[in-house]
């Protein structure tokens, strides 16, 4: 293992690339990368995904200002309306009232409530007190309506009664209130610092400028708030709601592009539908206290309102070399579509079968498993090449075939076998071999179970149990052509020429080589080009006419060897 890992460093791995040399290929190859190049550049500048970003800090703060005037003749301004208090980011205006005057502390009845009344002073417990109490029971049930008793309490009287809020709101007249936001904000990646009141916006600007003219304009009115944030500010007045006020910032702070300006937008936060909400709108209780006569009374306020909540969100960009480089490097993929979209057309009705098979062939090199022995099998009766596995205990001539593909012709092959014998280099076929020795035909076995030509031997081993033929039928080795393309000695020392120019007479003469020579012909001859990783299996009855032409002088052979018949198909691919 530590041998192959330094092996590892010494070498280096790359792809296979297959060049089809195809003008329409090409075209829609350079199309669809323009394309791509063009949808990246166009995202590219769309996103900003050339610039670093950074994150905006902000701070808010708001005026409110306006005037209104209820039933009573009661004025109220900034400071009645606004609230005892302001939150961060929000501010709070008053639109609706309930007023419980000239309160004092006392004993009063409690308020009617269903579940809540007695009959008795037992019904009443002395210092007893829940959540929607007003005060401390004293322990007497007292005469609340005419009819009708209560537990008496401690606490502020009169007690505030329940009922709905006054409508229309009692301070309708806040639509037209205005509210000025500033808003600082700071990029601390970028040290940047901006305000939503822009330096070329002065006093009388500001005095005259309208959200409807004015995108920019700081100041809003509160109907034109509700307005776009697809409200009627009349009907939230009565029971209140809350407003979310959008401030956001997208600024560019290139050089060339720098941009930085706010961009408002308004929605509604709460549920506007009272009868899907059990406490609808917004409300909370105040107090105003005054003595009168040494008695310290209070008037109590029921306020409903509305608030709004200054949301401020945004980013910044700054061009960056490295977030350009990441960009680049994280689109190189999309170029991979293009291979994938032209290897889906190749390998469908666009283009023919045969175009297809041999580009699958080119690109994919296919790699059996080293314990799986792919044969293949020709039979002379069929057109087609079978593929099967190899079977220990099977015969081949059993072996349910794996698959069956298209013969593929060795057609370089074809053409010069016809052309030697053409030229008569094959003529004196029956020529006899040197050392040539024929079986007596008496000593011939019987015909065994698998064979289908009666010209088969048996053989102990079941990859050799293979006849030429899958149904019955005469022999191929009793056809003229294979006397001439396997068996003759002329034509298969012009072969063995041809792919050893240098041999000497006595090295193609010999046995052995003129029998090997004889398997490949008939390999070529039968099998074409064969698929790749597969071994060629030649039939018993082929095998032994070719051993009974050119005998081995010892009589031994080394039977089928799928490793042998790898290198010799690599031979055939190419010997002619």
């Amino acid at each position: 293992m530590p041998c192959c890992g330094l092996r590892g460093l010494r070498q280096y791995e790359t792809n296979k690339l297959v060049r089809i040399q195809s003008v329409r290929l090409g075209s829609m190859k350079w199309s669809l990368n323009g394309f791509i190049l063009l949808f990246i550049c166009i995202m590219m500048l769309w996103n900003r995904k050339y610039q670093e970003f950074d994150l905006v800090v902000s701070s808010v703060h708001t005026k409110v200002k306006g005037v209104a005037q209820t039933l009573g003749d009661m004025v109220w301004d900034v400071v009645d309306y606004s609230g005892p208090s302001h939150d961060k980011n929000s501010f709070f205006v008053v639109t609706n009232v309930i007023v419980t005057k000239n309160q004092k502390q006392g004993k009063c009845p409690e308020v009617l409530r269903i579940g809540r009344l007695c009959r008795t002073d037992k019904d009443c417990g002395r210092g007893a007190w829940d959540q929607q109490s007003h005060g401390i029971q004293t322990g007497s049930c007292v005469i609340s309506d005419v009819s009708k008793k209560t537990c008496e309490v401690s606490a502020w009287c009169p007690i505030e009664k329940r009922g709905n809020p006054p409508r229309p709101a009692l301070l309708a007249a806040a639509e037209d209130f205005t509210v000025l936001i500033k808003n600082n904000i700071r990029f601390p990646a970028f040290n940047f610092i901006r305000r939503n009141i822009l330096p070329t916006m002065n006093g009388a600007y500001l005095s005259s400028c309208q959200r409807v003219n004015d995108s920019l304009c700081p100041i809003f009115r509160l109907g034109d708030i509700a307005r776009e944030a697809g409200e009627k500010f009349s009907e939230m007045a009565v029971e209140g709601g809350v407003i979310g006020i959008l401030i956001k910032w997208d600024c560019n702070l290139d050089w060339l592009m720098q941009r930085c300006l706010p961009k408002y937008s308004f929605r509604r936060l709460d549920e506007k539908e009272s009868n899907r909400t059990l406490y609808p709108g917004l409300n909370f209780r105040y107090a105003k206290y005054n003595t009168v006569n040494g008695v310290e009374e209070r008037t109590l306020y029921k306020a409903f309102g509305i608030r709004f909540d200054v949301m401020v969100f945004g980013q910044a960009g700054k061009f960056s070399f490295i977030q350009l480089i990441i960009y680049i490097g994280s689109t190189l993929s999309y170029y991979a579509l293009t291979t994938m979209l032209i290897d889906w057309l190749i390998g469908t009705s666009c283009y023919s079968v045969e175009v297809g098979q041999n580009y699958s062939e080119k690109k994919v090199e296919a790699v059996q498993d080293k314990q799986k022995c792919i044969l293949c099998v020709s039979y002379i009766d069929e057109n087609n090449i079978r593929l099967v596995k190899r079977s220990q205990k099977k015969s081949l001539q059993d072996v349910k075939a794996a698959s069956v593909q298209p013969r593929k012709e060795d057609t370089g092959h074809l053409r010069a076998v016809l052309s030697l014998l053409q030229s008569g280099v094959g003529a004196n076929h029956d020529a006899q071999p040197p050392h040539e020795h024929k079986p007596d035909p008496k000593q011939k076995p019987c015909r065994p179970a698998w064979c289908k030509c009666d010209h088969c031997t048996p053989s102990s081993v079941p990859q050799e149990e293979l006849c030429c033929r899958q149904s019955a039928g005469p022999c191929i080795t009793s056809s003229p052509l294979f006397g001439q393309l396997v068996l003759s000695h002329s034509l298969l020392e012009a072969v063995l020429l041809y792919r050893d120019p240098l041999s000497s007479l006595a090295d193609r003469g010999q046995a052995a080589s003129l029998r090997h020579c004889a398997y490949r012909q008939y390999i070529s001859w039968r099998f074409g080009v064969p698929p790749n990783d597969t071994h060629p299996v030649i039939p018993s009855c082929c095998v032994w006419r070719v051993r009974e032409e050119y005998p081995s002088p010892d009589g031994q052979y080394s039977g089928f060897r799928p490793v042998r018949i790898v290198s010799m198909q690599a031979c055939t691919n190419g010997e002619l």
